[in-house]
């Protein structure tokens, strides 16, 4: 009880800034909570993808792996998907490769979408912490100005110490975000890693498969 009685006297002394600094928390709160659950989501998408579609590739699969990427969801199943689309139709590597590359450039905003958000609300919990100091400073002073001389010294501190309640406020409220900035921006990265190291794999596996194909098809032809 005298935790929660700390900070409420806290947040209720901070004066009227305490509030747009606690919805900035709850609204990156909310960001970055639905952001980590969609990059969990897409990297577990992903790994099962890999491990679904490369033994597909590796046997020359076509039509399920077809199948499977218009099942699937994952950024992974879509870039397959691209480039064995443009397989079909030309076989040349540079051109599936272009269209794989074309699938991880259209999968980078989907993967950092809203994750910027936070270091903006970051910026802005601190900013709005700075101006309730300042407006509760000139506050402060305005009210001593008209106070009894024995008590100006006591009353300018308290006024002071309350002002200064909204600059910890914000300060507190920016850390985590800037946390939570960090550990998705780690996150998104990590996940473009793996996305364009398994393009590379299903890359080599598509043209192999290709080339391989071709051979089969000029020695039956030669018999």
């Amino acid at each position: 009880m005298g935790t929660y009685a700390s900070i409420t006297s806290f947040f209720q002394s901070g004066g009227t800034f305490m509030y747009p600094i606690a919805l900035v928390l709850a609204i990156g709160i909310a960001i970055a909570t639905e952001r980590w659950y969609f990059l969990r989501k897409s990297l577990y998408a992903n790994q099962k993808a890999y491990s679904d579609l490369l033994p597909m590739l590796s046997n020359r699969n076509y039509k399920e792996v077809q199948q499977y990427t218009n099942r699937s969801k994952s950024a992974i199943a879509r870039i397959v998907l691209a480039a064995v689309e443009t397989m079909q139709s030309s076989p040349r590597r540079d051109d599936i490769e272009s269209a794989m590359q074309e699938g991880i450039l259209e999968t980078v905003p989907r993967l950092a979408k809203r994750t910027n958000y936070l270091s903006i609300l970051a910026n802005i919990s601190t900013l709005l912490g700075l101006l309730g100091t300042i407006i509760g400073l000139i506050a402060a002073f305005t009210a001593v100005a008209h106070a009894d001389p024995a008590d100006k010294a006591t009353l300018l501190s308290e006024s002071i110490s309350v002002a200064m309640n909204t600059t910890a406020f914000g300060l507190m409220v920016a850390i985590p975000l800037l946390l939570f900035h960090s550990l998705l921006q780690n996150k998104t990265v990590e996940i473009m890693d793996s996305i364009e190291m398994a393009g590379v794999k299903f890359l080599n596996a598509i043209v192999k498969g290709h080339r391989n194909t071709f051979a089969a098809r000029a020695t039956d032809s030669r018999a």
